[in-house]
């Protein structure tokens, strides 16, 4: 257990853990490894940028196919409660009637915040299917719906009057078997990382209780609404970035240390001795997630362009797939790779790279410009789902191009 610390304050971070968690960080070190493989060092990727406007176009295609007004939303977890166009959100909503928009927001940032956290890669078997709808669906999708139905349950409340809400208390109680239950997985259903999933929580439920520079007094992710906006309402991204690194710091497993702090998604990589590769996807796809409910409370996000594209399997899959990053050894394919590998660090670093790389390309295609059509909406539109469809059509179970061991906390 690491040693009692006083809650960190995302305004007063020492200058290292405040490099470590800027997005100006991320993309440095990023380009840092995608500019070495361009120049043939790397010793596992290949990159073809003559690639990128096909990829692109792709992009674009899928994008004016999902949104047709090409008024693209940010790439949040709310669209995932409606897969199959079955309107769970409403429903929700319809019982949050009668609260004051403050405390909606908090029961909304409440559900984002667990559902985020618990949609790390679940395999390609797993599947939950919605009573309520008589519909099934697996990984990211199936997670989201998921974790709605065991909000709305209840489970992660502490408070038998009020089931829609999570409580820091109750996730300290949460056990593997909970979790299972509420995610459906049984020797017929497997799961991905169910272990790591329950650690997580019960991990967030004591970062909830310990970390009240963020998180306020109340234990409750929706805590944030209270404790993020500045005095004029505005809510900057990077600000709310580092609000959610420093208060779930301790949620991340077994991982580097800085000034007693657990860093979470921040990697080695020989190439680059000395320096440290942070990416932090989780906590900013948390982040993009959280526009939409803190801007519902009546608050404004501002800045959202300084958070980075996200470096995980479908992302790094369309590039692979799309023919733009290769691995030079062909048998690497074959084989599962750790998120802490070299390999996996420089895949994900340039996929971070290359969406950049590719936002004004798909804006082109578009007829927009990158103010009008944002890489958080280009993700949405997007990438993201384009990646998937590729691993669909290269690919009968649809997995990524190449295998990572997920502990359920990264991917």
């Amino acid at each position: 257990m690491p040693e009692a610390r006083a809650p960190l304050d995302p305004r007063r971070l020492s200058p290292e853990l405040a490099r470590l968690f800027s997005t100006d960080t991320i993309r440095r070190e990023s380009r840092a490894l995608l500019d070495r493989a361009e120049r043939g060092e790397s010793d596992w990727f290949s990159v073809d940028r003559a690639r990128l406007p096909e990829i692109a176009a792709r992009v674009a295609e899928v994008t004016r196919a999902a949104y047709p007004s090409l008024l693209v939303p940010v790439h949040g977890r709310y669209r995932h409660f409606d897969v199959g166009g079955a309107p769970r959100l409403a429903g929700l909503r319809a019982r949050l009637v009668g609260r004051a928009p403050a405390e909606r927001a908090r029961a909304m940032i409440d559900l984002v915040m667990v559902s985020v956290l618990l949609d790390a890669g679940a395999g390609a078997v797993w599947r939950y299917g919605d009573a309520s709808t008589g519909a099934s669906a697996g990984r990211s999708e199936g997670l989201a719906v998921a974790s709605l139905r065991m909000f709305e349950a209840g489970l992660f409340s502490d408070d038998p009057g009020d089931p829609l809400r999570v409580d820091a208390a109750r996730l300290a109680r949460l056990r593997v078997a909970d979790v299972a239950r509420g995610l459906q997985v049984d020797d017929s259903n497997p799961m991905d990382g169910l272990d790591g999933r329950a650690a997580l929580l019960a991990s967030l439920g004591a970062a909830l209780a310990a970390e009240t520079t963020v998180f306020g007094a109340s234990g409750r992710p929706g805590g944030l609404f209270d404790t993020a906006p500045s005095s004029t309402g505005e809510v900057d991204a990077q600000l709310l970035l580092s609000s959610l690194l420093c208060g779930l710091a301790e949620i991340w497993p077994g991982r580097l240390r800085l000034d007693g702090v657990s860093l979470g998604d921040v990697w080695e990589h020989p190439a680059l001795p000395g320096s440290l590769v942070p990416f932090h996807k989780l906590s900013q796809w948390l982040a993009y997630s959280l526009f939409e409910p803190l801007e519902e409370g009546g608050l404004c996000v501002t800045g959202g362009a300084a958070l980075t594209g996200l470096p995980e399997y479908r992302n790094g899959g369309l590039f692979v797939d799309g023919g733009a990053l290769s691995l030079r050894d062909p048998s690497l394919y074959r084989e599962a790779h750790l998120p802490g590998s070299p390999l996996v660090v420089e895949w994900r670093a340039c996929t971070l790279s290359l969406l950049d790389d590719l936002h004004p390309l798909v804006c082109a295609a578009l007829d927009r410009s990158p103010t009008d059509l944002p890489l958080a909406s280009v993700l949405e539109g997007g990438t993201w789902a384009t990646g998937r469809l590729l691993a669909r059509e290269r690919r009968s179970d649809g997995a990524p191009p190449i295998s990572i061991v997920s502990d359920g906390t990264v991917f």
